[in-house]
């Protein structure tokens, strides 16, 4: 089986091009490939697939082999190879509404809908830099999905190992659980991460994110990812803070997130209510699995 290895600010992940090959168990080849001892090493695994409503359509399984809905970071890269390998022919112009223009943008189909996306291509025809319209941001507890008896999640009290935490959720197509802090290092995010990840309250777990406030147009988070744990970046994640630190006057619509892998720009439109980020997508290495399945 050939495949590529890509990340998004080391969010890293094993890309397979299904318009050629097959895989029968994706969910099972996932838990194998992502596995960073005896496997390539990675966030997990995506299948770039033919769709019948966009250009190509992205499949996500995580580390643990359980099929996500979107990813941030995976998306620029799906844009990155399907453009520069060919798979499907660019559009035209993609703007932010009152912000940058891209010269080409293409479709994908994920399992939050189709999404456009904006590609800043250098001089040698490569893709440098995406801009993914990720969507209006969903604030309903329940549609997150979170089992609380309130309507939207804000500034929520609440108690996790005997811990005070004051929680905010958002959804940009999977869940997010964040929480303001005001030195994110001293957060123990090994003890908490999985944690909250798999409490009642989230039927369908949840991403979890720690976030120090710089200033109102920046700030740094750390991430424990659902299904796959500790992250250099997390996409839907940068987005689901910028609306959260929106929403509780802690910061502006338009600001920058600090990952440990590196920044992503972020931009909660005011015109459409959608987010829109904007970060690089790098291709590291291709290769071929010894064996298709596990």
């Amino acid at each position: 089986m050939r495949f590529t290895k890509m990340h998004g600010l080391g969010n890293d992940y094993i890309y397979v091009n299904c318009f050629s090959q097959t895989v029968k168990d994706p969910s099972g080849l996932a838990q194998i490939v992502s596995d960073r001892h005896t496997g390539i090493g990675s966030d997990g695994l995506i299948l770039i697939e033919r769709s019948k409503t966009a250009d190509v359509r992205m499949r996500i399984f995580n580390a643990d082999g359980s099929e996500a809905q979107m990813c941030g970071n995976g998306i620029r890269c799906v844009a990155k190879y399907a453009y520069e390998h060919k798979l499907a022919d660019a559009g035209g112009c993609f703007s932010v509404p009152g912000g940058d223009s891209y010269p080409a943008s293409l479709r994908v189909e994920t399992g939050n809908g189709v999404l456009t996306l904006g590609l800043a291509i250098d001089g040698d025809d490569k893709v440098q830099k995406v801009c993914v319209n990720m969507g209006e941001p969903v604030l309903t507890a329940k549609d997150v999905p979170v089992n609380l008896p309130v309507k939207r999640i804000i500034e929520q009290p609440m108690q996790f190992e005997n811990r005070a935490f004051v929680m905010t959720c958002v959804s940009m197509g999977n869940p997010h659980a964040v929480f303001f802090r005001k030195v994110v290092s001293e957060v123990e995010l090994k003890r908490f991460g999985p944690v909250i990840e798999n409490h009642s309250i989230f039927p369908q777990r949840a991403n979890v994110h720690f976030v120090q406030v710089i200033n109102p147009a920046e700030f740094t988070m750390l991430t424990w990812e659902r299904g796959s744990g500790i992250t250099l970046a997390c996409g839907t994640g940068a987005c689901a803070c910028c609306v959260a630190a929106a929403l509780t006057g802690r910061g502006q619509r338009i600001c920058t997130a600090h990952l440990p892998g590196g920044d992503l720009e972020l931009n909660w439109c005011q015109q459409d209510n959608c987010v829109y980020m904007t970060g690089p997508a790098v291709e590291v290495f291709e290769g071929t699995w010894p064996q298709e399945e596990p």
